[in-house]
């Protein structure tokens, strides 16, 4: 039977197990070291101890006095015993130059010899040694005992071993103390990091989180919506192809702050404000994207997530989708009144009456024939003679009459490729709609006149369509009360309106779909007042030009 696979311990788990036995190491460590120079320190104490012990009873003038006299030990065992209780070493042995001991802690090894070296002392040097005697061994210094100039004795001081040892044994025992409590303190410091390490990795292991690591770069990068994160201060955290795409940033986007990334200063707020955005429309250069914002919070703002959809091309498409409802609505009005007329006509032969019913009936389709005829004369590029026609049902039947200025004649084949046919129906259909709706409001007595202006009883639009110079001029003018000289620099901002919210995307699309093109869009007055649009696109070439209003 296959023995149960054993996952392997999570990151936090590996962590504290490394960080506990990096711990102990260090104590143990740390402990030997204090050991070992705490024995060599004790060593080295207990030398200078028992050398200034025996250099000071070297130099005792009553150490000289009494190795004269015919009994020394008389007189230097009790000195030697008193100095050796208020030293604390283990002992002091004075002898004479032979190695007789005069003094001795054991008082019947008085008058033995000594064991150890003299040799050296004998010779005028004072040294050190551990050797083996009476008490056991012992670390002990010897010194010459001189009277005018003479070697009269010896001198020997002593700790034993097993003393020193013990020493370091009671230290040790103070350090073993504060080695257990290191330990258990950095236990319990390991402990908590590394619970807390356990909660942000959720218990995964460094193979777990690898390969979400993986995953997560795989899916950051083949998602098709734009992802941006922010930190705290609003510097670029992460972002992926498809952010970088519809607003147009490098590799050296990351790490930068979103004011710093020159963007328009609508969308550049929706990514600096602190609350979330949801489905908010911004312009760019060339695109129309939706930014939903979302903070990240802890007990603290953290930062942002931003989502970007490009909704450039569902943007096209929602303005030709309403030119067309509005051309559909427009032919089931026309429809209704060729009803109407129809009916009028059969009235009219019924009554008797054929030539009035022939001269009505010919004067409706002579109206209707005129304007068809000068679009179709006129352009021949199809989108926008179609365009043109349809938007001429619309706005007759608001009461507007559009009309196509005499110069106007574009060619079939005029138009290159790379003009495309959507950016020529957001041009000119977000135009016209605005100048229908102008001249509509000022025939019926709405809207805001501009100061100063008269206002229109005919609503009229007048559209423009050349050829010119290498450059298509696209032209609108309305009859309309105008825009504001205050307002002409804002006509072309997203969400600018004078018809309520919900508003104010088409002069905005009008302008980015100029730029795309390389083009320019001008405004000024109109010769009934109202406003006049012009916008040149260039034939040849899309380079970007400076949009100007």
């Amino acid at each position: 039977m296959r023995p149960p696979r054993v996952l392997p311990r999570s990151l936090a788990g590996q962590l504290f197990v490394m960080q506990a036995l990096l711990v102990a190491a260090v104590v143990a460590g740390c402990a030997v070291f204090a050991y070992v120079s705490g024995r060599d320190q004790a060593e080295e104490t207990a030398k200078r101890q028992v050398r200034t012990a025996a250099l000071a009873m070297a130099e005792s003038p009553s150490v000289r006095e009494a190795i004269r006299a015919p009994d020394p030990s008389a007189a230097l065992q009790p000195y030697a015993e008193r100095v050796r209780a208020e030293t604390g070493i283990a002992f002091i042995t004075i002898m004479d130059p032979r190695g007789v001991r005069w003094t001795h802690p054991t008082p019947a090894e008085i008058g033995r010899p000594f064991i150890g070296h003299t040799d050296r002392a004998l010779l005028g040097e004072t040294f050190e040694e551990t050797y083996t005697g009476t008490l056991g061994p012992s670390i002990r210094v010897v010194t010459p005992v001189r009277d005018e100039g003479r070697v009269v004795g010896l001198v020997s001081a002593g700790i034993t071993v097993e003393r020193v040892s013990t020493q370091v044994r009671e230290q040790l025992g103070a350090l073993a103390l504060a080695a257990g409590a290191a330990l258990a303190l950095g236990a319990l410091g390991t402990y908590v990091i590394n619970a807390r390490l356990r909660r942000h990795t959720h218990g995964m292991n460094a193979r777990e989180l690898s390969r979400m690591h993986d995953y997560h770069a795989a899916t950051l990068h083949a998602v098709r919506e734009g992802l941006l994160m922010l930190d705290g201060r609003r510097r670029i955290a992460l972002v992926n192809d498809a952010a970088r795409e519809l607003l147009g940033l490098g590799h050296e986007a990351v790490g930068r702050r979103v004011d710093e990334l020159e963007l328009p200063a609508a969308l550049t707020g929706a990514l600096l404000a602190s609350g979330p955005r949801v489905d908010e429309v911004h312009l760019t250069a060339d695109r129309v994207i939706v930014v939903n914002t979302s903070p990240v919070v802890g007990g603290e703002q953290r930062g942002t997530v931003v989502t970007l959809r490009d909704h450039t091309e569902l943007q096209a498409l929602s303005g030709e989708l309403d030119s067309e409802r509005g051309f559909s609505q427009a032919l089931r009005s026309q429809a209704h009144e060729a009803a109407n007329r129809l009916h009028t006509v059969v009235s009219l032969i019924e009554l008797g009456r054929v030539e009035e019913a022939v001269q009505f009936a010919t004067a409706e389709l002579e109206l209707a024939q005129v304007l068809t005829d000068r679009v179709v004369g006129a352009v021949g590029e199809p989108v926008l003679a179609a365009l043109l026609l349809g938007k001429a049902a619309q706005a007759n039947e608001r009461g507007v009459e559009l009309v196509l200025a005499e110069d106007s004649l574009i060619d079939d084949g005029a138009l290159p490729e790379s003009l495309a046919a959507r950016d020529l129906v957001t041009v000119l259909g977000n135009l016209i709609d605005n100048a229908v709706d102008a001249a509509s409001e000022a025939a019926s007595g709405g809207g805001a006149a501009v100061p100063g202006q008269r206002t229109a009883t005919r609503a009229l639009v007048t559209v423009t369509a050349r050829t010119d110079g290498g450059e298509l001029l696209l032209r609108v003018a309305d009859t309309g009360a105008g825009i504001a000289p205050d307002d002409a620099d804002e006509v072309f901002r997203r969400g600018w309106t004078t018809r309520g919210t919900g508003r104010g995307l088409g002069l905005a699309l009008v302008r980015q779909a100029a730029y795309r093109n390389g083009g320019t869009v001008t405004l000024d007055r109109s010769e009934g007042g109202g406003a006049r649009f012009t916008v040149r696109l260039p034939l040849t070439g899309r380079a970007a030009r400076e949009v100007t209003a």
